[in-house]
């Protein structure tokens, strides 16, 4: 039987449903689920902001003034971090770290209602995708 064009949406449903049942996703879920592991990333993600903003950037700021004398990065002081050119904000970090365990907690919900909803979208995928059928025969008589 020839798939068109109009069962490509059919298709998209019916494609990603079985990775839902995959065991490494079930763990995927249960790791963006666990607060310890939330902390961990949220705490690896602010320490490595706070290093970028302490990241010297005079010598690239005077390698930058030789080739053009005339740019901003001539009036970079040698000792500059990243967090002086971008603005200090002595918080940056930990609001990073706290966005980033919000999103993970965000996706950890998001995946465990598509893991539940799962086959239930499988069976209306499946439901559709026959009364396509059915209307795309009925439609040819």
């Amino acid at each position: 039987m020839r798939l068109t064009i109009a069962a490509l949406p059919l298709l998209a449903l019916l494609a990603p449903l079985p990775a839902a049942a995959d065991p490494a996703a079930g763990r995927a879920v249960a790791t963006l689920n666990d607060p310890a592991m939330q902390d961990r990333m949220a705490d690896t993600v602010a320490a490595l902001v706070g290093a970028l903003m302490q990241m010297k950037v005079g010598p690239l700021a005077e390698a930058v003034a030789r080739v053009d004398p005339e740019s901003d990065a001539a009036y970079i002081p040698p000792d500059a971090t990243v967090g002086d050119i971008a603005g200090r904000d002595p918080h940056y970090a930990e609001r990073m770290g706290d966005d980033v365990r919000a999103g993970t907690r965000m996706a950890g919900h998001a995946a465990s209602a598509l893991a539940a909803y799962a086959p239930v979208l499988k069976d209306m995928a499946r439901d559709l995708a026959a009364q396509w059928e059915r209307e795309r025969a009925a439609s040819r008589r």
